[in-house]
């Protein structure tokens, strides 16, 4: 069987406005600019997802937007859900469980979520790689060898990482 890639990138900079909702914080320009940085470098490691596993918040819509438009047309064949559990989940079980499920079609997979899920899975994968978690439009690549659906604790190395800084 072929291995599979997941990427986990968390989302941009975000604003914090007084009266806006979480899910509604949108990005602020450099985060914008950053967006656009992350999806560079995915498209200049062939990168290119199959999948995006999407936070419903607007600012990680606005990340995949920011990285789709980098990516160019890499990202015309890009199937895109929006789940809200990459935005609820408090473990990184959960987000584990939603990657679990990814179908057999899917060789690169991306999930585009928040802090501090997405290190706590990327912890999870790899725990000999983790270190004090991702940053504001972090990158994570990690290997996974056979189905997503094999995927458990320590089963994907991180090969990559990289701190998107337009």
């Amino acid at each position: 069987m072929t291995d599979r890639i997941l990427v986990l990138l968390r989302h941009a900079k975000a604003t914090h406005p007084d009266g806006v909702a979480d899910l509604q914080r949108a990005l602020t320009p450099r985060g914008h600019a950053d967006a656009a940085a992350a999806g560079a470098w995915l498209a200049g490691h062939r990168h290119n997802p199959d999948l995006v596993l999407c936070s419903p918040a607007r600012r990680t819509r606005e990340t995949w937007h920011g990285v789709a438009l980098a990516l160019g047309g890499g990202a015309n064949d890009t199937a895109v859900a929006y789940d809200p559990v990459i935005f609820d989940a408090h473990d990184g079980q959960a987000l584990l469980d939603l990657v679990a499920a990814t179908g057999p079609e899917v060789t690169t997979l991306l999930v585009v979520g928040h802090n501090p899920t997405l290190s706590a899975l990327s912890a999870m994968l790899d725990r000999t790689a983790a270190d004090e978690g991702l940053r504001t439009c972090g990158i994570a690549v990690h290997r996974v060898a056979g189905a997503w659906g094999d995927l458990a604790a320590e089963g994907a190395p991180i090969t990559a990482t990289h701190t998107a800084r337009a």
